[in-house]
């Protein structure tokens, strides 16, 4: 049988981290969630779209346990304080899922100097998962989901003397560089996990194409030219509604039969149920080495499991 929302079993009593919880896909996943009893943690950027998210998700599920978090991934100072403010309330959490993103942007850094799809998409996601590891840990059988894509195929692994692409940027390099970031930090998470005992498990998810707004903010930033006009065109086309869209991280999030170091995603590639999917790609030792190395380099921050 297909997996569907009513697929995800009953969540009340656990919690749940959700990055862009306040649009698209992660807001989907909050509103799947809370639908099953979940208290959701929504840490997003945008405080004015985030409270019309929670509304929105009342107005279905009377009584939904929400929590809006201020969290700018694009800051280190930001995830920290975000940080302070989940573990304060939450020192168990159940369920973290790296969801948030950006693509194909024009060249930027993050107010860490990081080039900018790179910081938000992996370094601040590694960050965010690196400080609530603890809470993660306290947990019986917690579960790390980390939102990669289709895009990691062009992707190549970090270099570490240029991880920010100085000199040879391009829109669509640095998002499938980030994109394979996002796809070995979850395998190499897991890996880690195992290696440690820990019961915590990591798994990685893609969504296909999904008619959210990603593809609309990439053409209207103006980082992409007539491929990004073309992907947008696409999506709206023929891409899946955010709701089928959101069900591969969620199906990594709380399917009882999964497990660690698994791929979730459409089973024709960019359409279709959610499956588990071979994982075609396997993170290299050299490239998870180097992707922890660099990663503790620029932010700082290590990744104690």
């Amino acid at each position: 049988m297909a997996y569907t929302r009513d697929s995800i079993p009953d969540q009340t009593g656990r919690t749940v981290v959700i990055t862009g919880a306040n649009g698209g896909l992660g807001l989907e996943t909050a509103r799947a969630l809370a639908a099953k009893g979940a208290t959701v943690v929504m840490a997003a950027r945008d405080r004015v779209k985030t409270s019309a998210a929670v509304e929105e998700i009342r107005r279905e599920t009377p009584g939904a346990l929400l929590e809006p978090v201020d969290l700018d991934l694009a800051s280190l100072a930001s995830v920290r304080a975000a940080i302070e403010q989940v573990l304060a309330e939450h020192p168990r959490l159940d369920i973290l899922i790296n969801n948030a993103g950006v693509m194909a942007t024009p060249e930027r850094r993050t107010a860490d100097g990081f080039e900018l799809q790179l910081g938000v998409n992996h370094l601040g996601h590694w960050a965010l998962t690196a400080l609530l590891m603890p809470a993660l840990l306290a947990a019986p059988r917690a579960r790390v989901v980390t939102v990669t894509s289709t895009a990691h195929h062009m992707g190549r692994p970090l270099d570490p003397a240029n991880p920010h692409l100085h000199g040879r940027y391009t829109p669509w390099g640095a998002y499938g560089q980030s994109k394979l970031a996002n796809y070995h930090f979850g395998l190499g998470l897991d890996r880690e996990l195992r290696r440690a005992g820990r019961p915590a498990q990591s798994l990685i998810a893609h969504p296909g194409l999904s008619r959210t707004d990603l593809q609309v903010r990439t053409v209207r930033e103006g980082g992409t030219g007539r491929s990004g006009r073309f992907w947008q065109w696409l999506a709206a086309a023929t891409g899946m509604p955010p709701a089928q869209g959101a069900l591969p991280q969620l199906r990594a999030a709380t399917d009882p039969t999964a497990n660690g170091g698994e791929l979730y995603g459409p089973r024709l590639v960019n359409n279709g149920p959610a499956v588990r999917l071979p994982v075609l790609r396997p993170g290299a030792d050299a490239a998870i080495a180097t992707l922890w190395a660099v990663s503790e380099r620029e932010t700082g921050i290590p990744m104690v499991v």
